[in-house]
């Protein structure tokens, strides 16, 4: 339980509400892919006449290459891998409504509807972490609110066994760690762009390195499942000198770098050794402490 839960000046759902992509149940998966990779956004909204009936996320894809099997990935539409229950509000609903629907649901968005049940918006993770920057009424330490209990990988681990740690842990992320110290984080977005080579990366041309991570057919697909992952190890796709933040910040130095950086969550650290993580759904779960106290 979180002592001191954050405090919002304004609670209101309108400061944060916004329209989404959305694609139709019959989109190839693999153009819905390329709309993730082009935008960079982690989730596409699946409708029906102006009403949603799916979402497809970043883990949705991930999974969706396990039970891929011998079918042609061409022949793999949104609706096959979304997922299908939806966490939805009404435009009436607060912010703090919305983090506590996160949390008790486990998701990382809630779907707003208008009254005749046609998709309004979306209001992300993400969205409630920026309302902090701008509305939180008292100070909060990373400490506090923090995830200690971490999921870690070295870097010479397989990249399977790493997706496999992302699968069955149940987390968002991985921190690559080396003597106790983080050196990369791995996410499941990693495994969406076809992996570009070591090689490649250090040392091609960046058109060169574009092209092949937007690939219309990725060569991971070439293969059955995830067997492709054999010949990779964590320091291949990690996203090395990650960025943390000291465990004796505030909340809101967190948020920031999340926000700015474009991502979701940040090694902590007590004299440069890893302690902990703090992510957005941590910031999230302190929202909805107001109304789950």
């Amino acid at each position: 339980m979180i002592e001191n839960p954050l405090k919002l000046r304004d609670s209101s759902l309108n400061q944060v509400i916004k329209k989404t992509i959305t694609v139709r149940k019959n989109t190839p998966l693999l153009d819905a892919r390329s709309i993730l990779l082009r935008y960079k956004i982690s989730r596409i909204i699946v409708v029906d006449d102006e009403r949603p009936i799916g979402i497809l996320t970043e883990k949705d894809l991930v999974r969706s290459i396990y039970s891929l099997g011998d079918k042609p990935i061409e022949d793999v539409q949104v609706h096959e891998v979304m997922t299908r229950r939806l966490v939805t509000a009404g435009e009436d609903a607060t912010i703090y409504d919305c983090a506590k629907l996160m949390v008790e649901n486990k998701v990382s968005s809630v779907v707003i509807l208008n009254t005749d049940g046609r998709l309004a918006g979306i209001v992300t993770k993400t969205d409630l972490a920026s309302v902090f920057l701008t509305q939180s009424a008292t100070p909060l330490q990373v400490s506090k609110i923090m995830t200690k209990k971490v999921v870690t990988a070295k870097p010479a681990d397989s990249l399977l066994y790493v997706e496999n740690l992302l699968l069955r842990k149940r987390v968002s992320r991985i921190v690559v760690e080396r003597d106790g110290k983080p050196v990369g984080v791995i996410t499941h977005r990693d495994f969406i762009p076809a992996k570009i080579p070591l090689w490649l990366r250090k040392y091609g041309d960046s058109d060169d390195v574009e092209r092949f991570r937007m690939a219309r057919r990725p060569p991971e697909f070439k293969m059955n499942q995830l067997s492709y992952l054999s010949t990779f190890i964590a320091a291949d796709i990690m996203t090395p000198n990650p960025i943390t933040v000291p465990a004796t910040d505030d909340v809101s130095e967190a948020a920031l770098l999340m926000i700015r950086n474009g991502i979701s969550g940040l090694p902590v650290v007590r004299n440069l050794l890893l302690v902990g993580i703090v992510t957005k759904t941590d910031i999230v779960k302190a929202i909805a402490a107001k109304d789950m106290g």
